[in-house]
Order: C-alpha cells, then sequence, then structure tokens
C-alpha cells in the first residue's frame, strides 16, 4: 500500500484551517510565522514558497524575511534575537542552508525554543530524547504522524534508520524508541514508541543483512537508489525520506519500483514524506501559538 503523504497532509491542513478558523470565531489574533530566507538558493526559495502557501491556505499569517547572502553572522544573529522578542511571532525559522561563513549550530542555538517551529535547537533536541514535551524537528514529526494515520504500529517493532542527521536520522530514532507517553499536540491516538531502533550509516558494515531483520526502514541518506529490493524482508513498511535529482527528475533513496512489490506500506517520492514535513511545521506553529498565548 502506497503511504499518501499528499493525501494525510490534505486531511491534516483541514484540520488546521478549522482550529484557526476557530480561533478567529472567537476574537483571537491568527498564529503568525516567520521565515528567514538568505541568500538565493532555488531550493530553498521553492521551499519558504510552499511553507507561505500552505499557511495561507489553513489562516496562518505567515512573513518571509529575505537577506542576501553576504549577510554577516552577527547580523543574522541579531535578526534572531530580534523574533525571539517580538510578541507577535509565535514561531520562525531559519531556512537551511546558511551561507558557508555563517555556522548553522550557532544560529539554531540562539533561536528561542518556544519559537523553534522547525525543532532544531539543541534544547527542543534535548527535551525531544529525554521525553519531555518540545517542539519535534518537522521531518520526525511528519513521518511519526503518516505512520499513526495508517495504523502502522511500531510498539515491539525492529526500526532500522538509515542515515544519522540531526534533522531527520537522531531525531526518529529517538521518538520511535520512546516509551508513548511523549505526547505530541494534534497527533492521532496510535500507539507509537516502544520500537527497537538501529540507527545505520555510511560506515555500517553489511547494511543488508541489517535492513532483512527490520519490519520498518526508514531511508534519509541522500543517496539515491540506496536500498534495493534484496535488502528489504516480504511485509516491511518502507519510508523514503530521501529527495534526489537524477536526469531531471525527483527520486528517493529507495529503488521504488523493485521494492514496492515486497513492501505491506511504503512512501513514493514525490509525495510521500515531503508534504508532512510542511504539515508538520504548521502543526507546530499552531502549537507554539497555543503556548505563546495560554
Amino acid at each position: 500500500m502506497i503511504l499518501d503523504g499528499k493525501k494525510i497532509a490534505a486531511t491534516i491542513r483541514a484540520e488546521l484551517r478549522e482550529q484557526v478558523g476557530d480561533l478567529l470565531s472567537q476574537g483571537k489574533r491568527a498564529p503568525k510565522l516567520a521565515i528567514v530566507l538568505v541568500g538565493n538558493n532555488p531550493a530553498s526559495e521553492t521551499y519558504v514558497n510552499n511553507k507561505l502557501k500552505a499557511c495561507a491556505e489553513v489562516g496562518i499569517e505567515a512573513v518571509k524575511l529575505a537577506y542576501p547572502a553576504s549577510i554577516t553572522e552577527q547580523t543574522l544573529l541579531n535578526e534572531v534575537h530580534r523574533l525571539n522578542s517580538d510578541e507577535t511571532i509565535d514561531g520562525f525559522i531559519v531556512q537551511l542552508p546558511l551561507p558557508e561563513h555563517i555556522t548553522e549550530t550557532t544560529i539554531m542555538s540562539a533561536i528561542d525554543r518556544r519559537k523553534d517551529v522547525d525543532g532544531l535547537t539543541p534544547e527542543n533536541v534535548g527535551r525531544t530524547v529525554q521525553g519531555l514535551p518540545s517542539l519535534v524537528s518537522a521531518t520526525p514529526r511528519g513521518i511519526r504522524e503518516l505512520l499513526s494515520r495508517y495504523g502502522i504500529q511500531t510498539e515491539g517493532k525492529h526500526v532500522v534508520v538509515i542515515g544519522r542527521s540531526n534533522i531527520v536520522g537522531k531525531p526518529i530514532a529517538m521518538l520511535l524508541m520512546q516509551r508513548p507517553y511523549l505526547s505530541l499536540p494534534g497527533m492521532s491516538a496510535a500507539s507509537l514508541g516502544d520500537a527497537t531502533v538501529t540507527i545505520c550509516h555510511s560506515k555500517t558494515r553489511d547494511l543488508k543483512s541489517i535492513c532483512l531483520t527490520a519490519d520498518i526502514i526508514i531511508v534519509a541518506a541522500g543517496s539515491p537508489g540506496l536500498l534495493t529490493a534484496e535488502m528489504v524482508k516480504e511485509g516491511a513498511t518502507i519510508i523514503d525520506v530521501g529527495i534526489n535529482r537524477v536526469d531531471g527528475k525527483l527520486v528517493g533513496d529507495v529503488d521504488f519500483e523493485h521494492v514496492a512489490p515486497k513492501a505491506a506500506y511504503i512512501t513514493p517520492v514525490p509525495g510521500g514524506v515531503g508534504p508532512m514535513t510542511i504539515v508538520s511545521l504548521l502543526q507546530n506553529t499552531l502549537q507554539a501559538y497555543n503556548e505563546h498565548t495560554r
């Protein structure tokens, strides 16, 4: 079965639109998101425009703050501090990647965790690891939501995560191994967590043997066609986070054509995890708004 992230994201946007509408009907203001864009990276421009469009669809107010690639690290830090203290802004993101002369960890660490709707600050990541309430990184949150909406249980299952990035690999591993007491506002009630998680990466030996033991494989390595059919057991669930452009076509990290017949569930690229990442950003923005206006 195809895990249709585009369809599920549309359902969640409709839910968010209703929730924002309820706020407005009570005389409250709409949630507000700021997106900081540095430079003119075409891919980043596309991602930001998609986020702005999604915000408009659900009634979240959004503003793009664009700066030249030549901006100094200190000037960008000053902008982060300004947004931290701006009471009209519920959440904001600094679109990655940043120019080489700016240290990403310095900028991410400066963001107030309560406004960190990308879920990338060390404090939010640490709270996620400990199972404390947090703003969870958008892509892992989207993966967890997709599994939940399709009723795919993780309790007692062996999950193999290929990729150890701070944005996807590490946080999704933490989410799925947690006890289910880690509650994420707005998520459906299926029991997710209590999985046995193995994290693999470029230095892992005998990746095929490890993957063949997996009930669920999450691939976020940025390597087109990395996961092949002979690495997947019958009935496994495959979550493809990869976005690669090959011969002008978007493809994932999974050899979809040959893996799909063996999988019980599989995400397509595009149309799988991507739409879930954007809608998770909207969920995080509403969560930040609710905590901010409490």
